[in-house]
């Protein structure tokens, strides 16, 4: 039968009004698995495809057929806006077929969720900490309102993918289905899966069901595409422009002339690239991609500065995860107003599927960090049959005229370069990152397991956690130390009949509304010198490692968790790039296509006039220095640079592995990383030596708890305080440190390298 012939009338005639001509691609292909096959499904398509309808025209016209007597469907989304803009447009669909549409989250009135819990029926739309909350505090209820759920529909799948929220999601589905008693079938969307195989594994964990994935034609969409550099102040010797050669791949294009950025246009004070983003905003409706919400407050501030310098009103908006609900709303509402023609600058929370309107452009200041994050923001333009458009602007200070080559190379730019070309070349994204030991999120679904279960013997909370798919690589004897730290720490108690209760730490923690969330919000720390206070932080690194604040550089003396505090003292130098979590997570093989942008003399049409000047500077800098046959370069006597192009948890494992395996032989004092682009270091071998000596080190057997610096405690996770320190370790070294991508890596340079020594 035609899959439009199947659709329940409802749903035909809301593709009339649409005024659709033709079924997509996607929504034949969720059909006829949805209708047809008892399995999973993930369906991989762009941005603005039609994914949320291809994955519900078939769902409700099941309902139709067979109404289910609880909630039959869950929609998870990853953001309070994305849920509340996929409410809108189900109650439009759903409203002549009667089926209710439910949205879940912190900022529902509790009026709706009564009338829900009353009535458990249609379509719930929930983020996961929601869902924690309701298996929390609803634990009774949750047979009654989901006992014939049907469906559950992941929408973002790939955000949910690298980090400890996606781990968290899992669980509670399979908690929630284990209390109704249900295995419904799970639908994955998603615009940008590296590794399908993968995700498709991710989401049927646990289910019995095999996903399929059905193969959609890849239409042949044409980009508008921009990259230009700016100094943040003039250059000693900026250079002259050169002429772009070449033709763009197929498929990319770049910005035409009559669209095309003219720099000069740009304002000479204040930054040049945010003044030229302000020239290039003026009279249209764009969305401002940064990297973090603190650069995302910055750089709203310098654009209404702006503004007000030239006398005009303000055209800014600003949305980021901290703002209030009523700031985020106004931005997404003013977005979606055809008429007004503001821009709104914003971080990953506007990168997702939440339709905000004919965006006309995007920029993105200096580069994200990943492809996925570069396709999502590119995504959200070029709707309505236009062709999506980015612009991207760098920055970064002008090197000095005698500066080492490490600081000649732009990296931003560079690392722009490397993810378009990644995938314009190979259509690669990267894989989901699957492979955590995640103690952090155990400890928090312990306590959630049993605040909601109530008094349970060792052996029953043991069973009911580590059944759960998601802990499949944490141990038996690893729960025994988790259980036993928590009684000691007083976060779970014993019973007089010896059975587990929530203790009265563990109450304090529970009863705080942020633990619903898995992930980090951003808590302020207090940066202190002796007796001087220098400012705050959020997220700071551990002992040893550097900050920069107040115009200088400090060193971290000790990390007061509890008081929130960070005790430091003043050094010389500049602060590495600190390594991060999911945003600052860069795969080795961008690191590694960084390096073939600088030693290939090919043009890239998308590149504006300062953008190729800058890059041919660069090269020039990288041959004459021989990065392109050498990855350790002599800075001048025995000061060396090494340019490992790895990733940042391969190149975190290198930075250790040279530290505290290799330290002594090589003799290596002073290593200063800039994570992960290069290390400095004074050593006191030759090259050839170093290279030996690596080499030899790398054959032997790496136990990655030796990686683990002495005295270290590396908290990164937001429940890593409350596990025992080798419990935190473990998970750091076994879960975060790529040693193996290290090893191979590093010892087919020292092959290379060796070998090019004996010519």
């Amino acid at each position: 039968m035609d899959t439009f012939d199947r659709y329940a009338p409802f749903i035909q005639d809301y593709i009339y009004q649409n005024g659709w001509e033709n079924l997509r691609a996607v929504q034949a292909a969720a059909a006829d698995v949805i209708f047809n096959t008892e399995e999973n499904l993930l369906l991989t398509a762009s941005t603005a495809s039609g994914k949320t309808e291809a994955a519900f025209f078939p769902i409700l016209t099941l309902f139709t057929e067979d109404m289910p007597t609880s909630v039959g469907a869950i929609y998870i989304g990853p953001l309070k806006a994305l849920i509340n803009d996929q409410f809108s447009r189900l109650n439009a669909l759903c409203q002549e077929a009667d089926i209710p549409v439910w949205h879940w989250h912190g900022d529902v009135s509790a009026s709706h969720k009564n009338k829900m819990m009353k009535h458990p029926s249609g379509i719930l739309q929930i983020t996961p900490e929601s869902l924690e909350a309701m298996l929390l505090h609803k634990h009774s209820a949750i047979g009654k309102l989901f006992g014939d759920l049907r469906f559950i529909v992941i929408d973002e799948l790939h955000s949910l993918m690298r980090g400890d929220r996606g781990g968290q999601t899992l669980c509670l589905i399979q908690r929630l289905c284990r209390m109704a008693g249900v295995n419904p079938r799970r639908i994955g969307l998603s615009a940008t899966i590296g590794e399908p195989s993968d995700a498709a594994a991710f989401l049927s964990a646990g289910t019995g069901r095999t996903t399929i994935i059905p193969t959609l034609p890849q239409g042949g969409v044409k980009w508008r595409l921009s990259m230009e550099h700016f100094y943040t102040f003039p250059p000693t010797n900026p250079g002259a422009p050169t002429k772009i050669h070449g033709q763009p791949p197929e498929g990319l294009q770049p910005v035409e002339d009559a669209l095309a950025p003219k720099t000069d246009t740009a304002p000479k004070e204040a930054d040049p690239g945010i003044g030229y983003i302000f020239e290039h905003t003026r009279g249209k409706k764009c969305l401002v991609f940064v990297n973090s919400r603190e650069e995302c407050e910055a750089v709203t501030t310098t654009l209404r500065q702006y503004c007000e310098a030239r006398n005009e009103p303000d055209r800014f908006l600003i949305h980021h995860g901290n703002l209030s609900e009523a700031y985020r709303e106004t931005a997404e509402s003013v977005m979606k107003d055809e008429e007004q023609f503001q821009t709104t600058v914003t971080t990953a929370t506007l990168e997702l599927g939440i339709d905000i309107g004919r965006l006309e452009r995007a920029f993105q200041v200096d580069a994200p960090f990943t492809v996925s994050s570069f396709l999502q923001r590119m995504g959200r333009t070029g709707r309505r049959e236009q062709p999506p458009e980015m612009w991207f602007v760098m920055r970064e200070e002008p090197p000095e005229p005698r500066a080492p080559l490490p600081e000649t190379i732009p990296w931003k730019l560079i690392q722009g370069i490397a993810l378009v070309q990644l995938y314009v070349e190979e259509r690669w994204v990267e894989p989901p990152r699957l492979d955590a030991l995640p103690y952090s999120l155990l400890y928090h679904q312990t306590m959630s397991i049993l605040a909601s279960g109530g008094e349970m013997t060792p052996a029953q909370l043991a069973s009911r956690v580590l059944t759960l798919r998601y802990f499949q690589r944490v141990s038996q004897e690893d729960f025994r130390i988790l259980l036993r730290h928590l009684l000691e720490t007083e976060h779970i108690q014993r019973t007089e009949t010896g059975g587990l209760i929530v203790g009265l730490a563990g109450e304090r923690v529970i009863n705080n509304y942020k633990f619903y969330a898995v992930f980090q919000e951003n808590e302020e720390y207090t940066v202190r010198a002796g007796s001087e206070e220098l400012g705050t932080i959020v997220k700071p690194p551990p002992a040893g490692e550097k900050i920069a604040i107040a115009g200088h550089v400090w060193l971290v003396d000790e990390v007061d968790h509890k008081r929130h505090m960070v005790y430091c003292e003043q050094i010389k130098g500049k602060v590495p790039a600190y390594f991060g979590e999911v945003p600052g997570d860069i795969h080795t093989r961008i690191l590694e296509r960084m390096l073939g942008v600088l030693c290939e003399t090919r043009t890239y049409p998308y590149l504006m006039k300062n953008a190729v000047t800058r890059l041919s500077a660069a090269r020039d800098a990288a041959r004459n220095a021989g990065l392109d046959s050498r990855n350790l370069i002599c800075l001048g006597g025995n000061y060396y640079c090494l340019f490992p192009w790895l990733g940042t948890y391969a190149f975190l494992a290198l930075e250790r592995f040279l530290k505290l395996r290799c330290g002594s032989r090589l003799g290596i004092k002073g290593l200063d990383a800039s994570r992960p682009y290069f290390l400095q270091f004074v050593m006191t071998v030759s090259e050839t030596e170093f290279w030996e000596i690596l080499e030899e080190e790398l054959h032997q057997s790496i136990d990655p708890m030796s990686l683990v610096y002495p005295g270290e405690v590396p908290i990164f996770d937001k429940y890593d305080e409350y596990l025992p320190e080798v419990l935190v370790k473990k998970g750091f070294a076994y879960g975060v440190l790529d040693i193996d991508g290290m090893r191979e890596k590093m010892l087919r340079l020292c092959q290379n390298a060796l070998r090019g020594s004996q010519k």
